[in-house]
Order: structure tokens, then C-alpha cells, then sequence
């Protein structure tokens, strides 16, 4: 296996490409419950999570906000949602794969403020 790996990342490189393979494996797909407890340490870094659509509210300052869960979490606690944000939006229902920027005690002003944000985020369904 780790022949084929290597001929694959040789094969790559020639084309190119290699920059391609290292961030697709640098996606790693995080839960909801994580990037919730972990939130600290993820400030201004980028995350990968995927889950159901619950939530949309589009066209608001400019951008579209998604609510995904996983079923990881505490609803009690607030730490089975994340809200993205977007120029992609999404449907309630769809399952996706977001990736964007974590960004912490975000206050957008009139009662808006939220403790975690993905923001800029690429919305992508699953098939």
C-alpha cells in the first residue's frame, strides 16, 4: 500500500499536484461536539464538518447562515450546532460537508453575538 501511496504522490507531483494531496489530507472532518469543546485552540484556524441542514436564514449582511448538526452534542449546553456562514447556501434537510474559518464571540451588534462562528465557509452536499 505504501508503494502505491508513493507513486500516486510521485505521479502527482509531476503534474503538479502535490499541493492538492496535502491539503485534502489536511481536511480532516471533525465532529460538532469537538469543534464545540475544542473551540479555544481552533480560533482563526479552518475546519471541516459534515451533517443535516436544520436551519437556514439567507441573504442576511451579505452572506447566508447554516445550521448543521451531526447528533453530537448537548442541546442543553449549545454544543450539538454550528452556524456557518456563507455565500453558498444549502436547504433544510441537505447533508453537507462545510469548511471555513472557526472565529470566536463574534458580535455583529443588535443582540447578535454568537461564541462560535464558521465563517466563509464552502458548503458542499454529500451525494
Amino acid at each position: 500500500m505504501r508503494i502505491h501511496s508513493f507513486v500516486f504522490t510521485a505521479m502527482l507531483a509531476t503534474l503538479g499536484l502535490a499541493s492538492f494531496n496535502a491539503a485534502a489530507a489536511d481536511a480532516k472532518v471533525q465532529t460538532v461536539a469537538a469543534i464545540n469543546q475544542d473551540k479555544a485552540g481552533l480560533g482563526g484556524k479552518t475546519i471541516t464538518a459534515q451533517g443535516k441542514v436544520v436551519k437556514v436564514n439567507n441573504g442576511i449582511m451579505g452572506r447566508n447562515f447554516v445550521h448543521v448538526q451531526d447528533g453530537t452534542g448537548d442541546a442543553a449546553k449549545g454544543t450539538n450546532n454550528l452556524i456557518v456562514t456563507s455565500k453558498q447556501t444549502a436547504a433544510v434537510g441537505d447533508q453537507v460537508t462545510v469548511s471555513g474559518v472557526v472565529v470566536l464571540n463574534r458580535d455583529f451588534g443588535a443582540g447578535y453575538s454568537y461564541p462560535l462562528l464558521i465563517e466563509e465557509a464552502s458548503i458542499t452536499p454529500k451525494k
